[in-house]
């Protein structure tokens, strides 16, 4: 079989096709979506296909018929026509030093439409000179104009945290957006892409009529690979995979299904794989964390510093959708920005109460989140936490001998006092119990040990369940307390009877950590 060609990093659907790289099919989506509505927003997380989806609607709308040759759209439309295009990719305007240098990436954009629909001298501002892009563009072809912008709010999601500066780019991309109502009679179609939402500009405080199909089980599956799609189109690639790691075609299914799947953006929608981890991994040949390779965004750790989110509860959260599907300019925690990020999904939806559950979509998420949280949240780099200590006590966790992983830990915090970082988030943190239990948590997810927080049970919350493969570890923490008093609680509160039938070991460890030594003082396992 001839090798297969991955598109890792290709957001050009002509450059796919011609090509001839590995494509899935969604073309049948993309029709639906050009007859759905005139102005359609729709969200999605980062390296999650939508430049993608933006370039197949381009090409679409250009009446490119020879690159859909073969896929459901050539069945579906009977009416190729040529309509002018103006696409822009906004995330052009990220990382800009200041506001000159936004409105001049802005205006980079322009020329390149400008060769082609000319300029009116009097078009002073980005805005204005968008308008006569769209009017001219319409007028030249005699066919309305489809305008793309994707990554629309990429400008403003570097100035989050700096309210004066955000304001700024907020009017900037205000006089440019809002003549797309302002054009609308020469309008065939707007499409809009993003993360978050920012109410107050004009595309959402203005057009009255935009859908926003975000959480539209319909268009669930738009962006992704689907569990169908996964087991059919990627066959071969799990098989190529199976091989490498020297195990069955099944077996490789489970590994890449932990790893990479998991993720719902509606109430009734089908697991969703991140398309960009998965065409890296078979193409690297390779199973690992790609969707952390530039690190997580700094405006989603601020947001989390600036609210005190409480880390331990993102395992599962009941909320209803506006918790989370909030416009940025209100929200009043980091919930919204987590689910838009990617960082959060839908696991589950409970029609009579109407109430979401959210939680950690996969272990490639759980693992690349904790590498950009230790820093912040207990004051430490990750290569201060795997040299040394952490082969040490994998290896006790591997043995199946809590006893001698809790003494690695204890020598482990012992050490870190003095270092200030660490320092500093003990004296700050307003939860000693829960700083112990972020720490914990940090550590045993950084070393890819699956592990849940507040976990629920009929007799209340049991602070840890961490599972391995033989063994399930069901730890209560105090602090300034004692280890008796902890295994106590687990007793009294039957935080391990939902284990008991699990068919794996069950090990309960009460765990005391003193704020005088600033480690673990003693432990009680049963």
């Amino acid at each position: 079989m001839q090798e297969r060609k991955y598109p890792v990093g290709i957001q050009t659907f002509s450059e796919i096709r011609k090509g001839e790289y590995l494509y899935v099919d969604k073309t049948d989506l993309v029709w639906k979506l050009t007859h759905e509505a005139k102005y359609i927003f729709l969200s999605r997380p980062r390296r999650f296909g939508k430049s993608l989806l933006c370039s197949t609607l381009e090409c679409y709308f250009e009446g490119r018929k020879d690159l859909f040759e073969g896929l459901a759209i050539a069945e579906l439309e009977k009416d190729w026509k040529q309509y002018p295009v103006l696409r822009f990719d906004l995330s052009a305007c990220k990382n800009q030093p200041n506001m000159q240098e936004i409105v001049r990436t802005l205006e980079d954009e322009l020329k390149d439409y400008e060769r082609i629909y000319g300029r009116d001298e009097t078009e002073t501002t980005p805005g204005k000179r968008f308008k006569g892009l769209i009017q001219r563009a319409h007028e030249q072809t005699d066919l309305k104009t489809v305008v793309i912008l994707d990554e629309y709010d990429a400008p403003m999601l570097d100035y989050l945290h700096k309210p004066d500066e955000l304001e700024q780019v907020r009017r900037i991309m205000q006089e440019f957006y809002q003549y797309v109502k302002i054009c609308d009679k020469d309008e065939k179609f707007v499409f809009i892409t993003g993360i978050t939402k920012f109410s107050q500009l004009s595309i959402f405080s203005t057009i009255n009529n935009l859908t926003n199909i975000s959480m539209q089980p319909k268009y669930a599956a738009i962006c992704g690979i689907t569990e169908k799609e996964f087991a059919t189109d990627m066959a071969p690639d799990i098989a190529m995979l199976a091989k490498e790691y020297e195990c069955t075609p099944e077996q490789m299914h489970d590994k890449l299904k932990r790893q990479y799947d998991g993720y719902r953006f509606a109430k009734e929608s089908p697991d969703v794989y991140n398309p960009f981890s998965l065409l890296k991994c078979f193409n690297q040949r390779n199973i690992a964390n790609y969707w952390f390779e530039s690190g997580t965004p700094t405006f989603l750790i601020r947001q989390m510093q600036h609210f005190r989110t409480d880390i331990t509860t993102l395992e599962e959260l009941n909320v209803q959708d506006f918790d989370f599907d909030q416009p940025t300019e209100v929200m009043n925690n980091a919930l919204p920005l987590l689910y838009q990020s990617g960082y959060l999904t839908i696991k589950g939806y409970d029609r009579e109460s109407e109430m979401y559950t959210l939680s950690i979509p996969n272990q490639e998420v759980r693992i690349g989140f904790t590498r950009g949280l230790l820093p912040a949240y207990i004051g430490l780099e990750n290569h201060q936490v795997v040299s040394g200590f952490a082969l040490k006590f994998w290896q006790a966790l591997k043995k199946d001998d809590l006893h001698l992983a809790l003494r690695e830990m204890q020598a482990y915090f012992a050490g870190l006092p003095y270092m200030d970082g660490f320092k500093k988030k003990l004296e700050d943190v307003s939860n000693l119990e829960g700083f112990y239990e972020w720490s914990m948590m940090l550590i045993f997810n950084m070393l890819n040990v699956y592990v849940q927080t507040q976990v629920r049970c009929a007799g209340g919350r049991a602070d840890m369940v961490v599972k391995m493969p033989n063994t399930i570890y069901v730890i209560e923490l105090k602090v300034n307390g004692t280890a008796q008093e902890a295994i106590d609680q687990i007793e009294e509160k039957g935080y391990a009877t939902p284990y008991l039938t699990d068919g794996r070991k069950v090990v309960k460890a009460g765990v005391n950590f003193s704020t005088k030594t600033k480690t673990i003082e003693d432990w009680i396992i049963k």
